[in-house]
């Protein structure tokens, strides 16, 4: 139960900050998608950059286990372009979908009525996808520290650095 009230209210805090950002407005998804504006991806920048950090935090002081996915470019590719797709057709990804909806947006229930579409179509569709694609170039269960064998808060310093130039580089080119 814990769990679930912990996940309401970092979802809850994430959407009241999409929100604040204006991350969820249709003209910043357009921007994004046409790279004219970089709000987004400093957003999506941040939450990364937050989230390992919390993340490895609260591992490193025992709260909590990594429980890591394994890597499959199958899925990893065929997922990545129908998401693309979709946030192509739509002008909204999931998240900033279900952040427009709370903002009144209507434009968006086809949208979301196509996510769950998507969704019941991935179930009924899994048997045969777990015998194919989701078999296509399993490298198991990896992450940047084992791939790059460089410690994990070395490794989230060096990304955090990167972020901030890339903040830097936005910043600059909108000027």
């Amino acid at each position: 139960m814990a769990g679930l009230i912990y996940g309401l209210v970092t979802g809850v805090l994430f959407g009241f900050l999409m929100q604040k950002a204006h991350v969820v407005r249709y003209e910043k998804q357009v921007g994004a998608m046409r790279l004219q504006d970089f709000t987004i991806f400093k957003f999506m920048f941040s939450a990364i950059i937050v989230g390992m950090v919390g993340i490895y935090a609260l591992a490193g002081a025992g709260l909590v286990t990594l429980s890591v996915k394994s890597t499959v470019l199958g899925a990893n590719i065929l997922g990545g372009v129908l998401f693309g797709i979709g946030w192509a057709i739509l002008g909204y990804c999931p998240g900033t979908a279900a952040g427009a909806l709370g903002e009144g947006r209507w434009d968006v229930i086809p949208g979301i009525a196509g996510m769950i579409l998507g969704a019941a179509a991935y179930a009924e569709a899994y048997p045969l996808m777990k015998r194919t694609v989701l078999t296509w170039g399993d490298y198991g269960k990896i992450t940047l520290v084992d791939v790059t064998t460089v410690p994990a808060w070395l490794l989230i310093l060096g990304l955090s650095g990167v972020y901030i130039l890339l903040c830097v580089l936005f910043e600059v080119r909108k000027a």
